[in-house]
């Protein structure tokens, strides 16, 4: 994968998120962009729990 104009390839890495439980929704997010321990779901309110997935890395300087 490459980042918007620039050709420097960007490697897939173990990211934390958490992860949506309800069968019927595909709601997720990145760990380091949430405001809670144990945040819900944005997309239909239901717990999350913590898992892990492969993403590129994203810099969050709020979450420090």
């Amino acid at each position: 994968m490459y980042r918007r104009n620039n050709t420097e390839e960007v490697e897939p890495e173990e990211t934390k998120i958490w992860d949506c439980v309800s069968p019927t929704c595909k709601g997720w997010v990145r760990a380091n962009f949430t405001m809670s321990e144990q945040p819900s779901c944005p997309l239909c309110g239901s717990e999350m729990v913590a898992t892990t997935k492969m993403l590129q890395a994203i810099d969050n300087p709020r979450h420090k």
